[in-house]
């Protein structure tokens, strides 16, 4: 079986589609090397690039089964192993390339991990996503059984790591990670939801897209007033003010009402419920 067939070897288009997306950041970066169009430093931006998909493919693999359910996709659960060994893969040559700009000093690459506390969690980070894909495999679904879904529970604190990581190595400018990290929030709202057996219908979804964007802003804020010197109520303001950007908070929001719509356009499409045997086969597989 090839990452993009099925058991039966027939291709299934949605992991076609997510196995040659994972390629497309590390094509485009490979291509700027080569192109010399990271200068002066391209080294150190190759090592925000990979770090950043890594987080990226990590929220993709998150994704999975909350849009399965509102989207009532049910082969989109094939593509959830592609996706999480994309985030090991990037967050892989995000370490690597952190060797490299050390020139291979392992000595001194293993001293900042130990000294640097943003470098430590990332390193934790990054054994975590190791310990998830070397178990990834059929073979280690069948020997560890029920032990395999506890063991891959280990994915929600390393998203939590993997965000402080970000925030700790972005240090000012923290768009990004406090984008990654609304949407992180915003799709542990809709697995409490699932489990607190709170439908996943359309008003619920706006709903969420209405806390995940409050979170969004008071995660921004929060940072700005504990860990730097810019006034985070001015950082607050500019939540309002559109004419230079759009605050993290906004696109967290807009992400959530599109769920929303995706929900309501498929809100037919629901198929019956299959018995658990089956739903265990079909998220074991792909």
């Amino acid at each position: 079986m090839t990452p993009w067939t099925d058991r039966s070897g027939k291709i299934v288009p949605v992991k076609l589609i997510a196995f040659a997306g994972s390629f497309i950041p590390g094509l485009l970066l490979a291509a700027s090397l080569w192109l010399g169009t990271l200068e002066p430093k391209p080294v150190t931006a190759a090592i925000h690039d990979t770090g950043d998909w890594a987080v990226r493919f990590l929220l993709m693999t998150l994704a999975v089964s909350p849009l399965r359910r509102i989207g009532h996709w049910p082969r989109l659960i094939m593509t959830r192993r592609i996706l999480g060994l994309a985030a090991l893969a990037y967050a892989a040559i995000h370490f690597c390339l952190y060797v490299v700009d050390q020139k291979f000093d392992l000595a001194r690459v293993a001293g900042e991990i130990v000294l640097r506390i943003y470098l430590t969690i990332g390193f934790v980070a990054l054994l975590g996503l190791v310990a998830l894909g070397v178990t990834s495999t059929d073979a280690a679904i069948r020997r560890l059984g029920a032990n395999w879904q506890r063991l891959h529970r280990m994915v929600y604190p390393i998203a939590v790591l993997a965000m402080i990581h970000f925030f700790l190595q972005s240090k000012i400018d923290v768009f990004q990670a406090t984008l990654m990290s609304g949407f992180f929030v915003l799709l542990m709202i809709y697995r409490a939801m699932h489990a607190r057996g709170i439908a996943l219908k359309p008003l619920n979804l706006a709903g969420a897209a209405l806390v995940a964007t409050i979170a969004t802003a008071a995660i921004e804020f929060a940072w700005y007033a504990a860990a730097t010197g810019v006034d985070p109520v001015l950082v607050f303001e500019a939540n309002f003010d559109f004419s230079y950007t759009i605050r993290p908070a906004w696109w967290v929001g807009a992400a959530g009402l599109c769920t929303a719509l995706v929900g309501l356009a498929r809100s037919g499409k629901a198929p019956r419920r299959p018995s658990r045997t089956g739903r265990l086969a079909r998220e074991t597989a792909g």
